[in-house]
């Protein structure tokens, strides 16, 4: 029997104003970490920035309110970049929308039949490889806008893609190259600074360089690539609702890449929500996590957004700063949309080299490198 409740029902029975100040202070803390984060995603996958922050603000409303964790928090992440980018690349961004949708009726399915349960099966090797592979690729993605080549569309097959950037490599900017090298030394060594200097710890690293790097481009008018010279900036205003263009002929080619979203969307949320159990000393509902990403697929790309799942890092952080029910992840959606509703204009003078570092450094952080080290018998 299908059975469909969200673990924010559990949590509003003695919620109180101390609980709801702790949900607001992780919330607004989560919100801004998210904001670069999503745009850097979407930019690596071949996406708008745009459609990166509507993807967080739909998604993660509705994956904390109706999600089967506490604490997780929900929008795209570094895992689909190399999927997604390929989909594009492939099928074009309106079969990506309906494609994201089919993913979110299989997950919605999956956790209604309590597949849930299922992927602690999965071996650690495999999905230790898998990771560390899409960690590859996403690095990998990013030499185009760290170094500044000047390539129209970079192809989706690896072995093409690698071709491309060194058959390129003479169209270097040296300007790009400097910012994208001291974005990338500023994040390495905020958290480290940050451990010994209090208010440096309020702030995510990811937020803090790309507010130098936006402001230092605003000043300075530097010569490399930003959000408002190829994006054209980001809409102050919400986007159009509506079904993407459906064509029935293409339904069956987008089967394997729907299912694909589908298993690395449950795999990642299912392994975020089960690393936040052991901080919070509390048990997800892996059934009704999976029906809420169905729920949040279906629905981010009727507002122009993409596939969505569990965030680890954000979910940490979450926790870190005080987040205790999912009223801090739909905090989070509500501080990202008035972001957007009040700061967009300023979003044109974002660099892409600096938003590269954020994506290198994710995929430096998201490898489990240490497992390749030979063990003794």
């Amino acid at each position: 029997m299908i059975s469909f409740r969200p673990k924010l029902f559990d949590t509003l029975p003695g919620y109180n104003r101390a609980g709801f100040a702790a949900d607001l202070s992780a919330g607004i803390t989560v919100g801004v970490l998210a904001l670069p984060l999503a745009m850097a995603f979407a930019i690596a996958s071949g996406m708008s920035p745009a459609a990166g922050i509507w993807t967080a603000i739909v998604a993660g409303f509705l994956v904390s309110a109706l999600g089967g964790s506490r604490v997780q928090i929900g929008g795209p992440t570094g895992a689909f970049i190399p999927i997604i980018y390929a989909i594009v690349m492939d099928y074009g961004v309106a079969n990506l929308l309906i494609a994201t949708m089919m993913s979110g009726v299989m997950l919605l399915a999956m956790g209604a039949f309590k597949l849930g349960s299922m992927i602690r099966f999965i071996p650690l090797s495999v999905v230790i490889g898998f990771t560390n592979g899409i960690a590859v690729v996403i690095f990998i993605s990013q030499i185009k806008d760290f170094l500044g080549l000047q390539i129209e569309q970079l192809p989706g097959e690896f072995f093409a893609k690698m071709q491309t950037l060194a058959a390129h490599l003479h169209t270097i900017q040296l300007p790009t190259v400097l910012l994208a090298t001291a974005s990338l030394a500023v994040l390495l060594g905020w958290n480290r600074v940050a451990a010994r200097v209090a208010w440096m710890r309020r702030l995510p690293g990811p937020l803090a360089v790309l507010i130098i790097a936006t402001a230092a481009n605003a000043l300075f008018n530097m010569p490399v690539d930003t959000i408002g010279s190829r994006f054209g900036g980001i809409p102050q205003s919400l986007p159009a609702f509506g079904l993407p263009e459906l064509s029935l002929g293409t339904l069956g080619k987008l089967i394997a890449p729907a299912l694909t979203i589908a298993l690395l969307g449950a795999i990642e949320s299912l392994l975020s929500a089960r690393v936040a159990d052991s901080q919070i000393d509390d048990r997800h509902d892996p059934n009704q996590e999976l029906m809420a990403q169905g729920v949040a697929n279906i629905a981010a790309p009727l507002f122009g957004g993409f596939a969505a799942t569990g965030a680890i890092a954000r979910t940490a952080t979450n926790i870190r700063t005080g987040g205790r029910t999912p009223v801090a992840g739909m905090i989070h959606a509500g501080v990202l949309l008035a972001v957007v509703l009040a700061l967009a204009p300023l979003a044109s003078h974002i660099p892409l080299a600096t938003l590269s570092a954020i994506v290198v450094v994710v995929s430096i952080n998201m490898g489990e490198w240490h497992a390749f080290a030979p063990r003794e018998l």
